[in-house]
Order: structure tokens, then C-alpha cells, then sequence
């Protein structure tokens, strides 16, 4: 009796986005404000770009970017190592987003306004009052396009340039963790995170936070000082 081989695991690939100028400015930068790259964020993109043309390591099926420009920018300055592969858009694997009134907000503000969010325990707490998103929400809508996305692409590589709360949430999800508690990711920018996702059964985290290409350079550029 023949048994049938197993098909192969999908890989998805994320990469954190470049560091931001909103991430430099210290402001809550959802996708109505993000302004992209800072200068340091275009270097790193550029070190993975070129390390992914000399390894050849990621032979995209699929390339995608969430919706916010420094996520865009980051897919653009790497799709080279792609050869001609489209870039899609898609909002789902945006960060938490922080709603139309606090988008933009310093963090300074924040805290004296709203204190310091709990982001360990109660995943329905209003983190972002005036319309953003719960921990529960984000999350719900991260898995739910992480699910669809492997079904559509089964046995495809995926690369998807986001954001280090789509990756804590796709961890989460993939390895069956509750969305809070328990550890806590600090994913680098520009870094690989790899998991495989065969057709049944648990996925595997490949790697996480793979940032070799950035030896030498700085790990963060210095907040411009207050006038």
C-alpha cells in the first residue's frame, strides 16, 4: 500500500519594518500619521536587502506589506531580491492601531493623560480610548488574516514586511499562547522571523529575530532633542 508524501509546510516569513520616524520622534505613529523610514530605517533595509540577493535564502512566492508607509518602504527597498515579484498591500497585518484620536499622539502625552498601558493582562482593557483597537482585537484580526493567508498560499514561501505587534501576535497565534501574558517579544527591526505551517497539525517557529545583517550598525537613532 503507497501512503501518500505530506505536502510541504507553507513558509511564512515576516520582517519587522526599518525603524520609523515616528519610533524617532517618540510619537504613536498608526497608519494615518506614519511618515516612514527614518534614515537609519532605509540602512537597515538596504543590509537585508543585500544579504537576501547574496543567500538567495528566501525564494518568495508571495510578497506583502501591511498598509503603513513604513512598512511599504521597507517591502520596496528589499523587493529587488524578489526579481519582479508584485507587492500587495494588505491593512490586516497593520500594527495595533491606536484610532483617529490618539494617531499621532506623543507617548509623553499619552501616559500623563491615559498612565502607562498594561499590555500583560486584560486583553479587553481600552488601551486606546476614542475608537482604537483592544489587545483582543488586534490580535482576532492579525490570526484571522495570518489563517487566510496560508490557506491561500499553501505551500508557498510568504514574506510579509509588518510590524513587531504583528509578529507577537502571529507567534501567539500559530503556537497556541493566550495574547497576553507569559513572555515578551522584543523583535529588532529589519529582523527575519520564520515559521513553518504544514497543512495539519502545530507550526514551527523557524527562527525569530534573525539580524545578522545589521552587525556595525547603530541599534536606534538618538531622539532629536526638545526645544
Amino acid at each position: 500500500m503507497s501512503v501518500d508524501a505530506p505536502a510541504p509546510a507553507t513558509r511564512l516569513v515576516l520582517i519587522r519594518h526599518g525603524e520609523s520616524n515616528v519610533t524617532v520622534r517618540r510619537v504613536i505613529g498608526g497608519h494615518r500619521t506614519c511618515d516612514g523610514l527614518s534614515e537609519l530605517g532605509r540602512r537597515q533595509a538596504e543590509r537585508l536587502r543585500r544579504r537576501l540577493e547574496e543567500t538567495g535564502e528566501l525564494p518568495a512566492d508571495v510578497l506583502i506589506s501591511s498598509n503603513f508607509a513604513r512598512a511599504i518602504e521597507t517591502a520596496e527597498i528589499i523587493r529587488p531580491a524578489f526579481g519582479d515579484l508584485a507587492l500587495e498591500i494588505d491593512p490586516r497585518m497593520g500594527e495595533h492601531d491606536p484610532g483617529p484620536e490618539l494617531d499621532g499622539m506623543s507617548f509623553t502625552d499619552y501616559v500623563e493623560r491615559f498612565g502607562t498601558p498594561d499590555w500583560e493582562n486584560d486583553a479587553h482593557a481600552e488601551m486606546f480610548p476614542g475608537g482604537g483597537e483592544t489587545i483582543a482585537e488586534f490580535h482576532l484580526r492579525v490570526g484571522a488574516a495570518v489563517s487566510q493567508l496560508v490557506r491561500a498560499h499553501a505551500g508557498s514561501t510568504i514574506v510579509v514586511a509588518c510590524h513587531g505587534g504583528v509578529v507577537d501576535a502571529t507567534l501567539r497565534h500559530l503556537l497556541r499562547f493566550p495574547s497576553v501574558g507569559g513572555f515578551a517579544l522584543r523583535t529588532v527591526n529589519c529582523s527575519i522571523t520564520e515559521f513553518a505551517v504544514p497543512g495539519t497539525g502545530p507550526a514551527a517557529l523557524v527562527r525569530y529575530n534573525d539580524a545578522s545583517h545589521l552587525a556595525g550598525l547603530p541599534s536606534a537613532t538618538s531622539a532629536p532633542s526638545p526645544d
